[in-house]
């Protein structure tokens, strides 16, 4: 019942661009729009011309696997939107859509940060009011909304789940929300090293596995169903 696939890697650093591979399998598969992230890296969002030419690059090799829009972001080092980059990278974007990704939760001002956004011609910004979660970012959610007057489409998102949409699409009066709708997998693996860790002491235990959960996703878009 998803309508639409935010695709992305490195779901423990908030989403990175995924594999070419990836998007070539996610397409065979799905019939609902598939919206590839391109995020070199974790951490801010300030980068760097060779990280640039990456963004680039990846923008280009998403569209020829098929991708249906793309999701980015990009900041100077005071906290604005960086007007330049996105400039040039939404002009490799198109024809398709763009959505600015949560780097609008690190901006100085969202307000202006919105309006600017509209100018340069974004379709949507996904943000959780600049919080914590969607929930706490709710009245900010709200406001952004008002101002948009449908000419940016404001979707929530970090922290939903199908305890609080019902709060969070009713106090923000969005059309649209973004969420990751996962639980917890076992690993199928019978022998486990216990001693050894794939990455850094704060990423997933290897014997763990994220899956997007089919019945998050069914009960999520009842509930949204039922409100929108």
């Amino acid at each position: 019942g998803a309508g639409r696939i935010e695709l992305c890697a490195g779901l423990v650093e908030g989403g990175t661009t995924p594999s070419m591979g990836l998007l070539q399998v996610v397409k065979q598969c799905v019939r609902v729009p598939v919206f590839v992230m391109i995020r070199p890296r974790g951490g801010d969002f300030l980068y760097s011309d060779r990280e640039v030419e990456v963004m680039k690059a990846d923008i280009r090799l998403a569209k020829l696997h098929g991708a249906d829009g793309l999701v980015f972001g990009a900041l100077t080092e005071d906290g604005r939107i960086d007007t330049e980059l996105c400039t040039a990278l939404l002009a490799v974007c198109r024809p398709l859509p763009v959505t600015f990704h949560r780097a609008f939760d690190m901006v100085h001002d969202p307000l202006v940060a919105l309006e600017t956004l509209i100018s340069l011609g974004f379709e949507r910004v996904l943000t959780s009011g600049c919080d914590s979660s969607a929930l706490e970012g709710l009245s900010l959610i709200k406001r952004l909304a008002e101002q948009a007057k449908g000419r940016i489409v404001v979707v929530p998102g970090g922290g939903i789940t199908e305890r609080n949409l019902q709060r969070i699409l009713e106090g923000s009066t969005a059309s649209e929300f973004h969420c990751s709708a996962r639980s917890a997998r076992d690993s199928g693996m019978k022998f486990r090293n216990p001693n050894v860790a794939m990455g850094a002491s704060f990423s997933a235990p290897e014997y763990s596995i994220k899956v997007a959960d089919v019945a998050k996703v069914r009960t999520l878009n009842a509930i949204a169903k039922n409100i929108l």
